[in-house]
């Protein structure tokens, strides 16, 4: 569908059914990890929950409201990035994230979320991106806040993971505050 060039080694691109078993693959991989921040990992017990989850995603993108990329280092699946929903009526979305256990600390996500926000504000003129993030996970809440979003609260006992409950820190970031230097279309 479409292809964006992050780097010479990272691109991002429309998750498809013929990416499910390595989506599935780097999931299982990374479990425990990705485990104890997120639901999804515990919902994914086969190829097929990943080709459910591309198809749905598929779907949103399909009805304008939303959909999910993977994230690609040196040809390899690392993770994905999404706009888990886009509100069209108060021009605003929220950008969902995470990467595979063996490509954390390369700046992917970071990269990956600034060509998202810039597709939100350049290509689909919305005015608002914002980003919720377990208030214990320091690594993801490092993204939102090295990119200038502006931390808006906390939901308290969002989520209830692993026998526990998680707040969640929400980010916003709106189209007046973000730098446009350096922007990459996606068309």
């Amino acid at each position: 569908m479409y292809k964006v060039n992050i780097d010479s080694e990272n691109h991002l691109s429309i998750l498809e059914p013929r990416h499910a078993k390595e989506l599935f693959q780097l999931i299982d991989d990374s479990r425990e990890n990705l485990g104890k921040w997120l639901s999804f990992p515990e919902k994914t017990k086969k190829v097929e929950d990943s080709v459910t989850f591309i198809e749905k995603s598929l779907k949103r993108l399909f009805e304008n409201n939303g959909y999910w990329s993977g994230i690609w280092h040196n040809g390899s699946i690392a993770g994905s990035i999404g706009f888990l929903y886009i509100d069209w009526s108060a021009r605003k979305t929220e950008i969902g994230y995470w990467l595979g256990d063996k490509f954390t600390g390369k700046g992917l996500v970071t990269k990956a979320v600034k060509q998202f926000i810039d597709h939100s504000f350049n290509d689909l003129d919305l005015n608002k991106v914002e980003l919720t993030v377990a208030s214990n996970n320091l690594k993801s809440r490092a993204i939102p806040e090295r990119l200038g979003f502006t931390q808006e609260g906390t939901i308290r006992k969002y989520e209830y993971l692993n026998g526990e409950y998680h707040d969640r820190v929400i980010y916003g970031l709106l189209k007046d505050e973000w730098n446009t230097t350096d922007i990459i279309s996606f068309y």
